[in-house]
C-alpha cells in the first residue's frame, strides 16, 4: 500500500510540475529530499540502537527481572491471572518498559513474546489478554518519547524534549481510553 502511496504522490508531484512550469524545480527537489530522508533515517536508527542495546542490557543484567517484579500489580491488574505467569509476566514489563521510554520498535519482540504467552495461558478463543496488549501498544503510554525526540532533534529543534508534558497527558488519556473502551467492549461482545 505505502509503494501505491508513494507512486501516486511521485506522479503527482511530476505532473503538478509539469502543468506548472516548475519541472526543474521539482527536479532538484528530489536528491535533496532523498537526502534529508537518508539522514533522517540514519538519526533515527542510531538512537533506536542505542535504546535496543539499553534493553538487551536491562534483560542480561536481571533488571528487567526487577522491573517485572515491580510492575506485578500492574500486569496482574490488567492481565488477571495470565498475568500471573512467569515468562509473560517478564515479557510484558519488558514491552511496557520499552513503551514508557517510547521505543515502540524496541518493543515489539517482547510484545511479540508477551501475545504468545498470553495465547497459550489464556484459555479461550479469543483471548482477552492478547486484545488488551495490542490495545496497550496502540495506546502507549510514554514517559521519555525518545523516537519523536530523535525526530525533532535531526529537524533542527532546539529543544526536543520540550513535547513532554503534552506527551505525558495525551498518552495517558489515549491509555486510559483504550481499556475503558476494551473493557466496555469485551462486556458486550462476549461469546
Amino acid at each position: 500500500m505505502m509503494g501505491k502511496i508513494f507512486c501516486f504522490l511521485f506522479v503527482a508531484a511530476l505532473l503538478f510540475g509539469g502543468l506548472g512550469g516548475r519541472m526543474g524545480e521539482v527536479a532538484a527537489a528530489l536528491p535533496q529530499g532523498a537526502g534529508s530522508a537518508v539522514q533522517l533515517v540514519l538519526s533515527i536508527a542510531g538512537t533506536i540502537c542505542v535504546w535496543s542495546g539499553v534493553m538487551e542490557v536491562m534483560d542480561q543484567s536481571g533488571l528487567t527481572k526487577k522491573i517485572s517484579r515491580a510492575l506485578s500489580p500492574v500486569i496482574k491488574a490488567l492481565f488477571g491471572r495470565q498475568g500471573q505467569d512467569p515468562e509473560a509476566r517478564d515479557a510484558l514489563s519488558q514491552n511496557m518498559a520499552a513503551n514508557l521510554l517510547g521505543l515502540g520498535s524496541a518493543a515489539t519482540p517482547a510484545g511479540l513474546r508477551a501475545a504468545a504467552r498470553l495465547a497459550q495461558t489464556g484459555g479461550r478463543p479469543d483471548c482477552d489478554g492478547v486484545l488488551r496488549l495490542i490495545v496497550l501498544n496502540s495506546a502507549s503510554l510514554q514517559l521519555i518519547p525518545a523516537n519523536v525526540a530523535a525526530v525533532r532533534a535531526a529537524a533542527g529543534s532546539a529543544h526536543p524534549f520540550a513535547i513532554l508534558p503534552a506527551v505525558w497527558m495525551a498518552s495517558a488519556a489515549s491509555v486510559c481510553a483504550a481499556l475503558l473502551a476494551a473493557a466496555l467492549l469485551a462486556r458486550v461482545w462476549r461469546p
